[in-house]
């Protein structure tokens, strides 16, 4: 008998292609960009799972190219932003996605990124590197200070309570956050909810930890920027689109606000063009967030483990609905 067939949108660490081996037919596209359309949509014909990346678009057409025997849509990701998951409830086909692993290490990412640009390393590395230091000087790239700062978290979820511990516990920053709450192993108790809007006006630094969803696309705008110090950071790890990038570079350039950091883009990849890529004041990497060989494998590990729960019918370790 012929194993079931399954579609997997990208090479993934082998850990999790070791694991779906004995049990399917593996599909692997393993051209370095992703799947086009055209492609997602005929390799799907027949297949009782796909392994899916952010990068791909799963909605009805997917899900209907594929037939009755897709059971399983399984996202190598926490978000779940790319698929339609009233279209696969309809269905019956199984979500999975990647929580919890790449907490800590998103978590690194979103300090790295608020230090960095709050002591505008990036501008001062360039300077070395174009030859520009000549001395030591007590007037040269003067940055923001972090102990005692107030810290503005927008989302205290998993990866939200993480960043929050690092600034609170080594930098004794005061944390305000706007969604979600602590618990109690999180050493927060002093953390005080308060609306967006004292947030923004509250704080010198701004970190974004919520999901995108059609009520936060675009939540920081234009009016959000205005209402933030002139001297704050605004740092996004969590989806792109979060944030109004037309926004933002005017925010940066106008002096509304210092500094930026950005693990995501609107859209991503993105275009080398982007008026962002001009400024000193913001500091972009290309979406590395859960970029560690621990956080990678075990990301690939329970893609994997859901992928092969859901052809086989049982309860997926990690499930959104």
């Amino acid at each position: 008998m012929s194993q079931p067939r399954v579609f997997v949108a990208r090479a993934i660490p082998p850990i999790g292609l070791d694991l779906l081996r004995p049990h399917f037919e593996i599909d692997l596209w393993t051209d370095p960009l992703p799947p086009s359309r055209a492609t997602v949509l005929e390799r799907v014909q027949g297949c009782a799972g796909i392994l899916s990346l952010l990068t791909d678009t799963m909605d009805v057409d997917v899900m209907e190219a594929a037939g009755p025997t897709l059971r399983v849509i399984s996202n190598l990701a926490v978000g779940v932003n790319n698929i339609d998951l009233e279209a696969a409830q309809a269905r019956g086909i199984a979500v999975g996605h990647t929580p919890d692993v790449l907490t800590e290490s998103t978590a690194d990412l979103a300090f790295a990124l608020l230090i960095t640009a709050a002591r505008r390393m990036g501008e001062a590395t360039a300077a070395v590197k174009a030859g520009e230091w000549k001395t030591w000087d007590p007037l040269g790239f003067i940055g923001a200070d972090l102990m005692g700062a107030t810290l503005g978290v927008v989302g205290l979820g998993r990866i939200g309570r993480a960043f929050a511990r690092r600034c609170h516990g080594g930098w004794k920053m005061k944390v305000l956050y706007s969604g979600g709450r602590p618990q109690p192993e999180d050493g927060l108790d002093d953390a005080q909810a308060v609306d967006l809007d004292t947030l923004l006006e509250s704080s010198d630094f701004v970190s974004v930890h919520v999901p995108l969803t059609t009520k936060t696309r675009h939540l920081f705008d234009a009016k959000a920027f205005a209402k933030m110090k002139s001297s704050a950071v605004f740092v996004n790890t969590a989806r792109g689109p979060i944030h109004d990038q037309k926004a933002l570079y005017q925010a940066l350039v106008s002096g509304e606000i210092a500094a930026a950091g950005l693990d995501v883009t609107d859209p991503e990849p993105m275009d080398a063009t982007d008026p962002l890529l001009t400024l000193d004041n913001c500091i972009v990497v290309p979406h590395i967030g859960s970029g560690t060989r621990s956080s990678r494998d075990a990301m690939s590990r329970i893609a994997a483990e859901n992928l092969i729960a859901g052809v086989l019918g049982t309860t997926l370790p990690f499930s959104p609905l």
